[in-house]
Parts: structure tokens; sequence; C-alpha cells
């Protein structure tokens, strides 16, 4: 997948998966996807977007730096990855505001469709680059909870990578298909 946008928000899922093939240090520190072919095609993404003009966003804050530190050590390749945009000045930084529970404040019809608590940073990050700049995009890999909000995503205009889409889309269907449904005030799992 080629580097389409000017600025990204990138989900710490692409970091950590691309971490953990990494050639130069690859270890095993739960990516998902598991699969190694998906992990390289994250971490190729993830080598255009260091070598790319792009911009990093990330928070004032720095709630988005802190999952990421979190997450990774510091010889991880997402995290010098990170590093590397930030010595290079292609970080842009965003002003979010956060409620009393320590999570990013939305606007509410994207807070009512957003239920990961953890992501609305990157969300209202994207937001924020996107009324500054005038576009952003967010990427992601392994986590599908981006596609339950990618309608509303896309109706506000953000950019929206998944990058490795045909195994994220798969995998997001498998788990629809799993989903408690309702059927008569009865819940029922479908097969």
């Amino acid at each position: 997948m080629p580097i389409k946008h000017s600025r990204y928000v990138v989900d710490t899922n692409v970091l950590i998966a691309a971490s953990a093939v990494d050639p130069g240090h690859s270890h095993d520190i739960g990516a998902e996807p598991e699969d190694p072919a998906q992990r390289l095609l994250v971490w190729q993404w993830l080598d255009k977007f260091a070598a790319s003009d792009a911009h990093l966003v990330l928070d004032q804050q720095g709630r988005i730096f802190e999952e990421y530190h979190h997450k990774l050590g510091f010889d991880d390749y997402g995290l010098q990855v990170m590093l590397h945009k930030w010595d290079t000045g292609a970080v842009d930084m965003v002003d979010l505001a956060y409620d009393h529970d320590g999570n990013a404040v939305l606007p509410y019809e994207i807070s009512c469709v957003v239920h990961d608590m953890a992501d609305r940073k990157m969300v209202a990050a994207a937001l924020a680059a996107q009324e500054i700049y005038g576009e952003c995009c967010v990427a992601f890999a392994g986590d599908t909870d981006w596609y339950d909000w990618e309608k509303i995503l896309l109706a506000t205009g953000l950019g929206y990578d998944s990058i490795i889409d045909a195994w994220g889309r798969a995998r997001y269907l498998d788990k629809q298909k799993r989903k408690p449904q309702q059927h008569h005030n009865k819940e029922t799992y479908s097969k």
C-alpha cells in the first residue's frame, strides 16, 4: 500500500505488528495479525512511511506517545519510526480535550460509534489535524474495531487506510457472524 496522504495518525497496532516482524530486530510481542506474511506487509507500509515526507500526528498532551511507549520497547521498529519522524521534524502536534476519565473527547455523533476508549484519542487527533491542515488519515492494521467506525469516519472526510484490508475485512466479517444477534427478545448466536 502506498503512502497516499501528507499526514497520518498511526494506530498502535501498526507499530506493534511491524516491530514483531522487523528483519533487524524481530520478536513476538503479541501482535495481530499472527501471520508473518501479513505482518511483513505492515512492516513494508511502515518502512515506506518512515522514508516518506508524510507527517505523524500526535497529541500535545502526550497520550498517543504514552500508548506507543507502553506497548513498545525503545529498540522496537515501530517506536524507532516514531522517533525518526520526530527527529526529522515530521510530527504535527494537535491539542486534544480529555474528559475526567482520561478519554479523548469526540463530537457526540462520533462518540456514539467509537466504543474503544483507547482509540478515541487516535480519532480525535485525526479530526484535529484535518481541521488544522485540511487532511489527515488514520492508518491501522490488525484491529477490526476500525471497520465498525468506517462509515462515520469516512463521512467526516478523514482518510482511512487499512494496511492489510483483505485480511482485516475477512476477520471483521467473521467476528460479525459470531456476534450475538437479537431475535424476538432472545439472544441467539449466528452460526
